[in-house]
């Protein structure tokens, strides 16, 4: 079981470039969970006890409006922290997490992880890079979401989608309702999208597969809107 924590945490961007005298330290404060498809790791305004990082399976954050609506703030996959903010801040989660599959992830309890940084800075250190990385990115998706219309979000995550699959066919890694909520739009405006960049030979469809047909045309339309 240490091993394969080990090998877990060697994989998490969070920790990316610690010696491995480091990373052991970090496995050893690691626990294993594992949650059915649709089962809740955290609620929005509990305690913070601690942060998760996905071994298998991927993991949803959102927030709900009175109104029931749900939107979509980050989907993680294996590699990825999450909820490290609010732990180290000594506040309450601010968001709801809930397994969009089976799913498998290393808990790091806030009290023990709080102890391992006291007495090594270095794991401190890098915990504060990852950090403003992650500021970047959430300003960029502010940036996204407020300053582009729809077709432009639409093909921003497209294009997203092709850098991390590393591929111009692309598998959709949520269900359209929900990547809808996490670009901020309803299922009905995205799958006029969707038809307008079938139609204009930009992307070709085929169940929850999408080729990039027209790359340079996709680009240009991410950098409209603005």
């Amino acid at each position: 079981m240490a091993t394969d924590k080990l090998a877990a945490v060697r994989s998490i961007t969070f920790f990316e470039g610690l010696p491995e005298e480091k990373l052991a330290r970090i496995a050893d404060i690691a626990v294993i969970k594992r949650y059915d498809k649709g089962e809740v790791l955290f609620e929005a305004d509990i305690p913070a006890h601690g942060f998760f990082a996905p071994t298998m399976g991927r993991v949803k954050i959102y927030r709900t409006s009175p109104s029931g609506k749900e939107h979509i703030l980050h989907v993680f996959g294996p590699g990825e922290a999450f909820g490290e903010v609010p732990v180290f801040q000594g506040r309450t989660f601010p968001a709801h997490a809930q397994a969009l599959e089976p799913c498998e992830a290393l808990f790091f309890p806030r009290r023990d992880f709080e102890n391992l940084i006291r007495k090594d800075p270095d794991i401190a250190m890098k915990m504060m890079a990852m950090l403003s990385q992650k500021l970047r990115l959430l300003v960029n998706k502010i940036d996204d979401l407020s300053l582009k219309e729809t077709p432009a979000r639409v093909a921003s995550y497209l294009l997203l989608l092709r850098s991390s699959q590393d591929s111009d066919t692309l598998r959709l890694d949520l269900p359209k309702g929900q990547i809808a909520f996490y670009l901020g739009t309803i299922q009905e405006t995205l799958s006029r999208i969707f038809k307008r960049l079938t139609d204009e030979e930009i992307i070709a469809i085929n169940g929850r597969e999408i080729t990039i047909i027209d790359r340079k045309r996709l680009e240009e339309l991410a950098e409209e809107g603005r």
